[in-house]
């Protein structure tokens, strides 16, 4: 008899780049870049991508990012010069299709936002890269409008800094159709106390395994320390 053949994986990564300005003050693309390559991942959630004034220009050059890089960035600007939407950037392995993209309002003091994409490549999926209000209340309703734009029918990931940093309050709304992992303590990159950046995975999907780029340059390149993990279909 045949052995049944290994589900494809595919490995998410979510990072706040803080605009590219390291631990240092010193604002360096090709170092984000570089961390960002060393995660070997198929689809990377950025968050703090842009600039926050005018037309929020990109803190990540695009011809740097296609220089430099295996990833195209996915088509979610509004603009010629940001590369996201609420600092919300998404790259994506070539060989990953980006279907629909549809921009999600979230609630709160705080002007924030989050993006959904339908990916195609060893299985389809929609991904929700997000980055959430400082405060719980605002989060709790951030999660409820999130969960409103999502597709029952379809596996689901949400990823993004959730900046929750309870293990267990908060995340109420997501309970019974998502489950939520934490790879590990992504922040401060200093001195890594909190785990802000999360990965929550919708029925149909499940983790293979998942970490924390605790490198030199990433301990230096931003405030937070990427994420990863490794998905499949159930």
């Amino acid at each position: 008899m045949s052995r049944p053949k290994p589900s494809p994986t595919l490995r998410v990564a979510s990072y706040n780049i803080r605009k590219a300005r390291g631990l240092d003050q010193r604002r360096d693309p090709m170092r984000i870049l570089e961390v960002i390559n060393s995660l070997e991942a198929d689809v990377v959630a950025l968050q703090e991508a842009d600039m926050r004034l005018g037309a929020r220009p990109s803190a990540l050059a695009r011809d740097l990012i296609s220089r430099e890089t295996d990833f195209e960035v996915a088509p979610i600007a509004r603009n010629a010069v940001a590369l996201g939407w609420h600092g919300n950037a998404v790259l994506v392995r070539k060989d990953i299709s980006v279907g629909k993209v549809t921009h999600l309002d979230l609630p709160g003091l705080e002007p924030r936002g989050a993006v959904r994409l339908t990916l195609g490549g060893p299985f389809e999926l929609d991904l929700i890269a997000a980055h959430l209000g400082l405060i719980r209340r605002n989060r709790v309703q951030q999660f409820e409008t999130i969960l409103k734009q999502t597709d029952k029918d379809r596996p689901t990931v949400l990823i993004g800094d959730f900046n929750e940093w309870s293990t267990r309050r908060g995340m109420e709304p997501l309970a019974g159709r998502f489950e939520v992992h934490i790879p590990g303590h992504s922040f401060h990159a200093r001195r890594q106390i909190a785990s802000l950046d999360r990965i929550a995975l919708s029925g149909g999907l499940e983790l293979r395994s998942a970490g924390v780029e605790e490198g030199p340059l990433a301990r230096r390149a931003s405030d937070h320390l990427p994420i990863w993990g490794d998905i499949a279909p159930v």
